[in-house]
């Protein structure tokens, strides 16, 4: 028996885990579906590329078809392994606006303000530009400028700035807006994911065990308490007693799965699935909100500082690797997303409300298909959508996948954003910063013109840029999975500590907050009282 029983080895599960093993008088167990990811492919920057076309790091889960995008199946790449999708993202470390949290704090989630949460993000990272008021220096993630930025990132940053944005050198300042090169989580060459942040060195602790390839089959409550957890271990079933807390970490995604399975979640669902309800609790896998992307392409052959299969890139790969092999520098440091920006789709907006990210190569079908030639791509996406989806479970099997439907495009305020987010990117690519290096807009993009051209583009091509959040989301109206301590309403010795808490999605790529949560959660956990500012 634990103590503490951590249900998912991601980026919240590995962060918990080892915060709440750093109190040598509690034993914890960390439980995680897929196994180790020491890996080359996790470990070099630009293996990323790689890691698109194999399913073992990543769930790869589909959705249902979509209504709104020509009922086409859109892609939903979740890690499977110790750092979850810190093991598969792009690295890049951006937090969202300080408005984002502070909206949590005004829908009655005391204590989520960004004030609030500013000193777990500083606690969580080791910032390699330094201390400052919005940065930390000692903390586990290693967080750092790209050492060597493709000459032509510098050049969409530039073509950005010249298209009327400002310039910025920090995304997580409290202003947001503008066009720079995006820190990432690297270390020394490498790609840092969250397993190796927090928990390779925690895993020396006696108080913590780790129990990888195990498939989490339910949560066990006796008497309206979780107790235990159900797991399938070496084909065996095994129960993992909870002395104090159980932690559901599996992500947005998944987490409601493991309340589902559990009894706990929407009453006539679980029926249906031939499951006893023992909590009805209506908004597990309900709110299901994520940032729906589209992409330009622009062919470039004769710019051979970019990514891509053909003879030069090749040759320049193949060095790249040995630099990266030898001294853990080059072109394979590159986490492809570079270059990226922040923007407004009108002046009436208070906060940007479009993202870019510029790749440094030609992606088609989030790099699963090969695509042969040198080029350069630019997502857009809506950062704060108004469309809402659900997960649900597709059996109680709890090998089967869940189902599911983020509903993209559902609203109507987010495709006129989108169709303005495509406009304006398409502008900004056309400033002479990269109109001068002469690349050819690709189809089926070059021949797109005017709105209505642009919306049925968009509802034929776009898809997930992989941020899905608030499938257990926290508050207190009858429709909210978690209270303000992540505690499962009318549950005891429950929380949910993942992505799936975010009452809103945030401006920005997730991982980070998904971090910050954690180490929040994990003074919660073990009655510390929350950081201040003054004290971060």
């Amino acid at each position: 028996m634990a103590d503490f029983v951590v249900v998912g080895g991601g980026s919240a599960g590995c962060a918990l885990a080892a915060k709440l093993s750093e109190d040598v008088s509690v034993s914890v167990v960390l439980i995680e579906a897929g196994g180790d990811t020491n890996h080359v492919l996790v470990d070099c920057p630009a293996g990323l590329a790689g890691l698109a076309m194999t399913g073992r790091f990543n769930w790869a889960f589909d959705t249902v078809a979509q209504q709104h995008l020509n009922q086409r199946v859109c892609y939903q790449p979740r890690g499977k392994g110790l750092g979850g999708s810190s093991a598969i993202n792009a690295m890049i470390y951006t937090r969202g606006h300080p408005m984002d949290y502070d909206g949590w704090a005004a829908m009655g989630n005391a204590g989520w303000a960004y004030a609030d949460v500013l000193p777990y993000f500083k606690r969580s990272e080791n910032n390699e530009r330094g201390a400052n008021q919005w940065h930390g220096v000692n903390g586990p993630l290693n967080v750092k400028d790209l050492p060597e930025p493709n000459p032509i990132a510098l050049a969409f940053v530039q073509a950005v700035h010249q298209g009327g944005v400002p310039l910025r050198h920090d995304f997580n300042d409290d202003a947001q807006e503008g066009a720079g090169i995006y820190q990432v989580t690297h270390a020394n060459g490498e790609r840092h994911t969250a397993a190796k942040a927090y928990l390779i060195q925690a895993q020396s602790r006696s108080n913590l065990e780790v129990i990888s390839n195990a498939t989490v089959d339910k949560v066990v409550l006796d008497n309206g308490r979780a107790v235990a957890v159900r797991i399938i271990h070496n084909g065996q079933v095994r129960i993992v007693s909870a002395a104090r807390e159980v932690a559901v970490c599996a992500g947005a995604l998944q987490s409601p799965g493991v309340l589902m399975r559990s009894g706990i979640g929407p009453a006539s669902h679980l029926q249906d699935m031939g499951i006893e309800v023992l909590h009805d609790l209506p908004g597990v896998g309900q709110h299901l909100q994520d940032h729906l992307d589209v992409v330009q392409q622009v062919k470039a052959p004769h710019l051979h500082d970019l990514m891509g299969l053909s003879l030069r890139g090749i040759s320049s790969m193949l060095k790249g690797y040995w630099q990266w092999r030898t001294y853990r520098t080059g072109l394979l440091t590159t986490n492809y997303a570079e270059g990226g920006a922040f923007i407004k789709s009108s002046q009436s907006e208070t906060l940007p409300d479009l993202q870019l990210h510029f790749v440094t190569g030609m992606l088609k079908n989030h790099g699963r298909d090969v695509v042969f030639g040198l080029g350069y791509s630019c997502h857009v996406c809506v950062l704060r959508p108004k469309s809402r989806g659900s997960v649900a479970l597709s059996s109680a099997d709890p090998h089967a996948p869940p189902r599911i439907d983020p509903n993209f495009l559902s609203d109507p305020d987010d495709v006129r954003r989108l169709v303005r987010g495509f406009e304006r990117m398409r502008e900004l690519l056309r400033q002479p910063a990269l109109l001068n290096l002469g690349g050819v807009e690709l189809s089926p993009t070059k021949d797109v013109m005017g709105s209505k051209a642009i919306e049925a583009f968009i509802r034929a091509n776009a898809d997930s840029i992989y941020h899905p959040v608030g499938t257990c989301r926290m508050g207190n109206s009858a429709l909210d999975v978690v209270d303000e301590q992540l505690r499962v309403h009318g549950v005891k010795g429950l929380r949910v500590v993942d992505a799936s808490i975010m009452p809103t999605l945030v401006g920005g790529n997730t991982n980070a907050p998904t971090i910050m949560i954690a180490e929040k959660a994990a003074d919660m956990m073990l009655g510390k009282p929350a950081l201040n500012s003054a004290a971060a």
